[in-house]
């Protein structure tokens, strides 16, 4: 994204930002984050996280959590060598901040509502129910050899169980790295294998939208490859007996016989929690680290004040816990405030497009925190699927995993919340650990734009930077979206290459977090985001890298070469589309192996990662120093063919109407299907 190319979308977004009708102010209430910052406005607090961050999170954590040794650092950070250091000196457990804490003033608090696939099901767990069960799962780690530091990989369905695993590994300094129970036997594989996980964690089964699918059987095959692998724990998700093999062990059968007290681990703030994989521009997916004290105060702190979360209130993330915003708003954030959080295991729309609503009546759900692909789902069917329901405990409405576009804000903020609730559509990254840019928190009475996530939270430091690595100043402009200082939830470094991390965030901008997005200021200072400026796409708010794609083509043997680039799709938000080069003696059997392409990226990676589109062309776009050259590709799929830029660094740019006239033949085919 340039700041030139940008200059047609300005218009755009201010003229929507300036008339819609939609328009809703704040009405949320001072932040009162610590006594030292007591009385302070928004505004003087957010110039102060900014201009002092020492005084500002080290009077917020010193009360916010609870220290079994004080720090004596609050920061000491170096951007532009990857360097993050937050609370140092200071030990804790994270399990205690979200558990123990709660359980010593008010035990029978409801900890968890296990919303299950089936409406009317749900089950609740109080705060004490849910220590006992982290004390017997972190007993059991113990007792089969898992000690600080060691890797666990959990693979389980959203349920109390996976969420006492993780509480589990935080209670006796073991390492979780969740994955997502929809990935493939070869994902998780990738996964266990680059951290060396010593134990899986899972269940037999699961059971989302009505249906049954094996889990188990997906670890037995991943495991095969897995060496560093002890043992496999198996939950019990539904009563269908799995094969038992030599690593199996029964999870419930053995947590019964230990003792539901477990005496914590004193963690240095700096030592990891968890490592969560994400997709990068290249192939080969990152183990994102996120260590203890700065990542759970973020959490929490962002929590309260983006979603205005008050003592009480059931907050109804719908998140799977596979990715990092159930990591930090259906566990860490919400249980470190002591709420009630949803684990929502179902579908939106299992049995019928009722379901949320039905559920926000049902639990009496106070926050509705979701993603646009669903909303976009949703506002297809009729209206009377929302309003059949009683909606009035709503007071925020939330939305995640990729901007919002205005006609689901509109049905959002209108038909599910009435035109009263603030719908804060929140930004942020798994490498940022919590919300950074969001229309909350704000002085009362300030407006919410809609489809704008608008303010930076405290101690964010959004800059836009130019091509040649410039900042740009003032307003109504666009650039490079970077975060210029550090802030305690961010990711400390990747797996095993820090190296990498430092390439991937800190090196396009010397000294500057680089978020890979894109984004506009507008001229009240605001900021909006107009997407991805890598080749990373983002299907129903999973990122994953174009070239993971392509990884699992080109394993095709007729396939010698591929191309996938990403293109808008009105309910997805975005889809891919594979350019596919075939050897000669595969030409006459295309549909054969574009069938067989379907399978490998299911298997490889994940059935959601299947392009929606193949097109079979003789060669691609290239330059003369081999580079294909996408956004000739990227115009051909958008049928924007009239303007295509200059193609004359092109080897041979005879190649593009070849391209166009093969999109042609494909669409008519399609057409006539």
């Amino acid at each position: 994204l340039s700041t030139t190319s940008a200059k047609g979308q300005h218009n755009l977004l201010r003229a929507r930002s300036v008339s819609s009708s939609s328009s809703s102010s704040i009405s949320a209430a001072q932040p009162d984050l610590s006594s030292h910052l007591a009385g302070k406005t928004y505004a003087d607090l957010y110039d102060l996280s900014v201009r002092d961050p020492e005084t500002f999170w080290g009077s917020i954590a010193k009360e916010r959590l609870a220290w079994t040794k004080p720090f004596d650092q609050v920061t000491d950070c170096d951007l532009s060598s990857g360097k993050i250091n937050w609370f140092l000196g200071g030990q804790l457990n994270v399990s205690v901040n979200c558990l123990d804490v709660h359980v010593a003033k008010d035990p029978d608090r409801v900890a968890l509502i296990w919303e299950k696939d089936e409406p009317g099901t749900e089950e609740r767990i109080t705060y004490r129910e849910l220590l006992e069960m982290t004390c017997r799962l972190a007993n059991t780690l113990k007792s089969y050899g898992i000690q600080k530091g060691e890797r666990v990989a959990i693979y389980m369905p959203v349920s109390p169980m996976a969420v006492a695993a993780m509480l589990a590994c935080a209670r006796i300094g073991a390492i979780h790295t969740v994955v997502f129970a929809g990935f493939s036997s070869e994902a998780l594989a990738g996964r266990i294998q680059n951290a060396q996980c010593k134990i899986v964690i899972t269940s037999n089964q699961g059971v989302r939208g009505g249906r049954i699918f094996d889990l188990k059987s997906t670890v037995d095959k991943a495991v095969k490859s897995c060496p560093s692998v002890r043992h496999v724990f198996v939950a019990k998700r539904t009563n269908e007996s799995v094969p038992m093999g030599k690593l199996d062990i029964s999870l419930d059968e053995v947590m019964v016989g230990q003792s539901p007290v477990c005496a914590p681990e004193p963690m240095d703030s700096e030592e990891m929690l968890f490592m969560l994989y994400t997709s990068g521009s290249t192939g080969k997916p990152k183990g994102i680290v996120h260590t203890q004290a700065g990542y759970l105060l973020y959490a929490s702190l962002t929590h309260q004040y983006v979603f205005d979360y008050t003592p009480g209130d059931v907050f109804g993330c719908v998140a799977d816990i596979g990715w990092i915003t159930g990591h930090s708003y259906v566990v860490y954030g919400p249980l470190c405030n002591g709420a009630t959080s949803v684990l929502f295991e179902s579908t939106p729309v299992y049995p019928n497009p009722g379901r949320y609503w039905e559920t926000v009546q049902r639990l009496r759900i106070n926050q509705f925190y979701g993603a646009p692909t669903a909303i976009r789902l949703l506002l297809k069917h009729e209206e009377n699927w929302v309003k059949k329901y009683d909606r009035s405990s709503l007071k925020t409405l939330a939305s995640v995993g990729e901007p919002i576009n205005h006609e689901a804000w509109e049905w959002f903020h209108n038909v599910v919340g009435d035109g009263r609730c603030p719908l804060v559509d929140t930004w942020w990254q798994t490498e940022t650990g919590g919300v950074c840019i969001a229309p909350l928190p704000a002085e009362p009475g300030a407006e919410i734009r809609p489809a704008m996530a608008m303010r930076p939270f405290f101690g964010i430091q959004p800059a836009l930077l130019g091509e040649k690595g410039q900042i740009i100043t003032g307003n109504d402009v666009s650039g490079a979206l970077c975060i210029s200082k550090p802030w305690p939830g961010m990711a400390r470094t990747i797996f095993g290459d820090h190296q990498r991390f430092v390439d991937a965030y800190f090196k396009p901008y010397q000294g500057q977090y680089f978020t890979g997005d894109g984004a506009y200021r507008t001229e009240d200072g605001y900021y909006q985001i107009t997407g991805r400026m890598d080749d990373v796409i983002n299907i129903s708010g999973h990122r994953l890298g174009t070239a993971e794609i392509e990884d699992a083509l080109d394993e095709h043997p007729d396939v010698p070469e591929t191309a996938v680039i990403g293109i808008p799709h009105e309910i997805k938000g975005e889809v891919p589309f594979a350019f596919v080069v075939l050897k000669e003696s595969a030409t006459e059997n295309q549909r054969a192996v574009v069938e067989e392409m379907r399978h490998l990226v299911a298997t490889k990676i994940a059935k959601y990662a299947v392009p929606d589109h193949f097109l079979v062309v003789k060669r691609l776009p290239k330059t003369r120093s081999g580079k294909i050259m996408r956004r000739i590709l990227r115009k051909v799929a958008m049928q924007d063919t009239s303007n295509l830029g200059d193609i004359s660094t092109l080897d041979d740019p005879s190649v593009v109407s070849e391209i166009i006239e093969a999109h042609k033949r494909y669409r008519t085919w399609t057409n006539l299907f």
